[in-house]
């Protein structure tokens, strides 16, 4: 019992530690006077009459839903097109190639420099394809959109002049929007969190000196930036951080721009959410561990070391929480009155830290913020019942086993409108839906051997468990099986717009015939 008891401790405490850093990364946004954030600064100035040649990069796999709509927007950003090259960095194996290919021939045909890449073959996925087409870009800066964002035309004019102030400056970061926040209550959970990522973690990081990380898309890097930290590599399933990471040990300086937002699309189904968490937490698992020695033993202050190593091992905040559960039963049916009031305390507070997060980013962007942050208590109970997800990812990158760059399916939704249901990108039922019933199950005993031990104390975060794994698990069956089955007997054919177009304009309309 007493191993037992100090790995619950451990877990107890080391939770806390993210929730502490959570707390201190809102007072460092509330004191760097967050409403100012929003608004555009005056003192940039406007971009040169001749301004510097860029590229743009869109890495794309197997999107038709998407790919159309991502060209369109490219072609239509604002910039001289002799200083413009867009490189499609296309690896699909479906019929997302041909669409792409007939859309950016309607661009080229109007004067637009868009090329098609296609490499030999997919290795290193969206670290390979980046790192390919910068062999053939011609930029002195590199902009990254992936394949579900749609950057406003200004986007360039509104980021690149921040480049010219300081040459040491050696990437840009932009925050994300929503294209279809409204669509459903899990969308609206998921930008909760993306927000509270976007507007105050970035922001507080960014404004104190602290390590920030570079999104994968809707930002613009300087091409000597990426040469110089060593460019794209594959090692990893999160390129985004490691490159971001190695930037600024290298001396590079990194900008969050949040009043430029680009909009793009949340995943509609939970297995999806599932999916892009995995890719996500595997990634800065691997990245931690590729890292540390570098961030240890460079020149950067205690303070941006410390906040480094909590950033790059958030997600070991998910086997933690497992920990904590499955050692909590038998410490409570085996060793009767066992509390542990110091672990759980501070649990307590430092669990005020995400929610202050997110409410403040909501204050910060929406009027209607009470309405939006109704959805927090759904964030947590799937942040809790993804847990099992997010566990197998950091294991797998704690014991180096590979894995494949599992793409998120889009499926064109804004708004509330758009089907995903019928479309051969959605996801089913994986396995974790078993593991997330058992440990659903688990977590209600524990709760019945924790109050008739005494230690009802522990209930509401074992309620929390329990409804949070049997929801993501209910969700999981719901989407996975229910929901398409459904659809099927209402539209008995496929329906006729299957590439996501918008009502009242056909496929070929689109692909420029």
């Amino acid at each position: 019992m007493t191993l037992l008891a100090v790995l619950y401790s451990i877990a107890g405490v080391w939770l806390a530690l993210y929730g502490l850093n959570a707390l201190v990364l809102a007072l460092l946004y509330l004191r760097a006077r967050p409403t100012s954030f929003l608004r555009e600064e005056s003192s940039v100035p406007r971009l040169p009459s001749d301004p510097p040649p860029v590229t743009i990069q869109l890495p794309i796999y197997n999107e038709r839903h998407v790919v159309v709509r991502l060209i369109d927007a490219v072609a239509a950003l604002d910039y001289p097109r002799d200083r413009l090259q867009v490189q499609v960095l296309d690896d699909s194996d479906d019929e997302t190639t041909a669409l792409a290919a007939r859309r950016i021939a309607y661009h080229q045909s109007r004067g637009v420099r868009i090329e098609l890449v296609r490499r030999p073959d997919r290795s290193g996925y969206k670290a390979g394809a980046l790192a390919y087409g910068l062999t053939r870009a011609w930029g002195e800066f590199i902009a990254v959109f992936d394949a579900d964002f749609v950057p406003p035309p200004d986007f360039l004019k509104r980021t690149l002049p921040y480049f010219l102030q300081d040459p040491r400056l050696g990437m840009v970061q932009a925050r994300w929007d929503h294209l279809n926040a409204e669509y459903s209550p899990l969308t609206r959970a998921q930008a909760l969190a993306l927000d509270g990522h976007f507007i105050v973690e970035q922001t507080a990081r960014n404004r104190h000196g602290l390590l920030m990380n570079f999104n994968g898309t809707a930002g613009v890097w300087r091409r000597r930036c990426i040469e110089e930290s060593g460019g794209w590599q594959t090692d990893t399933l999160s390129e985004d951080l490691d490159l971001s990471y190695r930037a600024q040990l290298a001396g590079w300086r990194c900008l969050y721009l949040p009043w430029v937002a680009v909009p793009a699309e949340l995943p509609p189904q939970l297995a999806a959410l599932k999916r892009q968490q995995f890719r996500w937490a595997k990634g800065s698992i691997q990245c931690l561990l590729k890292l540390t020695p570098s961030l240890l033993t460079s020149r950067l202050t205690l303070s941006q070391k410390i906040g480094a190593m909590l950033h790059l091992s958030s997600y070991l905040a998910h086997p933690l929480m497992l920990l904590l559960l499955l050692t909590a039963l038998p410490l409570f049916r085996y060793a009767g009155e066992v509390r542990l009031p110091m672990a759980m305390a501070y649990l307590g507070f430092a669990s005020l830290g995400p929610p202050l997060v997110y409410a403040l980013a909501q204050v910060a962007l929406h009027r209607d913020w009470p309405r939006r942050l109704a959805y927090f208590p759904l964030l947590a109970l799937l942040g809790t019942g993804i847990a099992l997800n997010n566990t197998q990812a950091a294991l797998q990158a704690l014991l180096r086993r590979p894995s494949g760059f599992a793409r998120t399916p889009k499926f064109r939704l804004e708004g509330g409108q758009g089907r995903w249901e019928r479309s051969d990108y959605r996801l089913s039922v994986d396995w974790t839906v078993v593991g997330e019933v058992l440990l659903s199950l688990y977590a209600l005993l524990t709760m019945a051997v924790a109050w008739r031990s005494g230690n009802g104390y522990a209930l509401p975060f074992l309620a929390l468990y329990a409804v949070g794994f049997g929801l993501t698990a209910w969700l999981g069956v719901w989407q996975g099986w229910v929901v398409p089955a459904r659809s099927r007997r209402r539209f008995p054919t496929v329906p006729s717009l299957t590439y996501g177009c918008p009502p009242g304009q056909d496929h070929q309309e689109l692909s420029g015939r």
